[in-house]
């Protein structure tokens, strides 16, 4: 047996009659591409998590098209009494846009690591290495082709900013770039995993409804952080590589780079698998609970502050850090468009992981069912739910209003349900025929390049 991306234990299963056809014989019996490792059950709250963060990103890309004003940094400023005590309240702890995409980084950091750190031999880190970019490359190529079809040949874009027009919505995205060409499409699916700064200017993302596909760039490069700073791990001594990281985490902080997320999320999974984190948290209950909620509690508080009280206030931030990828200098070019790494999105985050994993209540909720179902599939939502919410969701909306707002909750309501379902069942067809079937291509061509 051996772990699968999402820690799952994968049994050898006989190869269909079309793919004994093809593949060698030497190839068929060859041992899995990467060694036998123990699958650590305990942490399957983790797809859970994923799950939960597939649930919080759908309700924010649906709300900032319907409902901006209820969205927290949206551009709509103003609005209904209803969607203001929203943005003021629940917005920020769930469809809150920077804590979703900067949870989603560190939660990818925590999770790639662990076949290597529960297996630390040459073949697993080999595989993961080899296969990451193929893991991500087919899945999202789907999503551009299909934006090629619907945006460039099909439906066009005028009709986003006539609802855009007709609802006030000034913080959906209706100025997508419309591909010219297969070729600039096929272009911009190969900058994804190419652009290393300014990523959310890159043409698949501006072209990507909501413009959240950045976020893939990230996931990969982020990775080969990750990679490349674990192998370390089985070599060093625990007491200095802590020390380390902190000097890593601070640096990568001070130069406003995404390592400042994904290091923190190696260092807790190195401390959950090598150092019995949980053990040492539960022996010290008291001081763990305080510590977690004082940091939850002061980056909810900074959030809620910027929010409701002092928005001006919400990218003061960035003046603190050096512009090492953009200048050289001070960090003086302030995109409030462009996403952002910030602290109080970090304090909520580590907080909560202290909580998380120290605290069997909380590990079990996650380990729900339902969860743990979204979880595996939440990549599949990701890609798809943007693309259904701004051609299903916005056409449905504008052919029950009929150019008038009269109708507009109805619409809205009925506009939900339609995505909602429609994304549950394309994201079920996409993981099957689509994600499941990219992470086994990775793993016979990682063979195969070993045979």
């Amino acid at each position: 047996m051996a772990m699968d991306e999402e820690g799952n234990v994968r049994h050898a299963k006989p190869l269909p009659q079309w793919l004994s056809a093809v593949i060698p014989p030497s190839l068929a019996s060859k041992k899995p591409a990467t060694s036998p490792s123990p699958h650590d059950a305990s942490q399957d709250y983790l797809i859970g998590l994923r799950g939960v963060l597939a649930i919080m990103s759908f309700l924010w890309v649906f709300m900032q098209t319907f409902v901006p004003a209820a969205v927290a940094h949206s551009a709509n400023t103003t609005g209904p009494g209803y969607q203001i005590a929203l943005r003021n309240s629940l917005s920020v702890l769930f469809w809150n846009d920077s804590l979703i995409y900067s949870s989603i980084i560190f939660l990818s950091a925590r999770t790639i690591c662990l076949p290597f750190l529960l297996d630390p031999t040459k073949v697993q880190i080999a595989s993961a290495v080899f296969r990451r970019g193929l893991r991500l490359w087919f899945p999202t190529a789907v999503p551009l082709i299909i934006c090629y079809a619907v945006f460039t040949k099909t439906l066009g874009t005028q009709y986003l900013t006539n609802y855009a027009t007709l609802t006030e919505n000034v913080s959906m995205t209706d100025d997508i770039y419309v591909m010219p060409s297969s070729l600039a499409n096929f272009n911009s699916i190969f900058m994804i995993f190419w652009t290393t700064n300014t990523i959310s200017y890159a043409a698949g993302n501006w072209a990507f409804p909501t413009q959240t596909l950045w976020i893939v760039s990230v996931l990969f490069q982020q990775a080969y952080t990750v990679y490349a700073t674990m192998v370390i791990i089985p070599y060093t001594r625990k007491s200095w590589r802590l020390k380390g990281a902190f000097v890593f985490i601070i640096t990568a902080w001070w130069v406003y780079s995404w390592a400042w997320f994904s290091i923190s999320g190696l260092v807790i999974a190195d401390l959950v698998v090598n150092m019995d984190l949980k053990a040492r948290c539960q022996s010290r209950r008291g001081i763990t609970l305080a510590v977690a909620l004082f940091l939850m509690a002061a980056g909810f508080a900074m959030q809620f502050l910027w929010v409701a009280a002092f928005p001006n206030l919400y990218t003061a931030e960035i003046d603190y850090h050096t512009g090492l990828y953009n200048t050289g200098g001070i960090y003086t070019w302030n995109d409030t468009t462009a996403p952002q790494l910030r602290a109080d999105d970090y304090l909520v985050i580590v907080g909560f992981y202290i909580l998380l994993e120290s605290t069997d209540v909380l590990q079990k909720i996650f380990r729900n069912p339902l969860f743990v179902f979204l979880g595996k599939r939440s990549f599949a939502y990701f890609l798809l739910q943007s693309i259904i919410v701004y051609t299903l969701g916005i056409k449905t909306a504008m052919n029950m209003m009929n150019g008038s707002l009269d109708d507009y909750a109805n619409a809205t309501g009925v506009a939900f349900i339609s995505t909602l379902l429609v994304t549950l069942a394309a994201g079920e067809a996409f993981y099957w025929l689509i994600d499941k079937p990219s992470q086994k291509f990775a793993h016979i061509l990682f063979a195969w390049i070993r045979e």
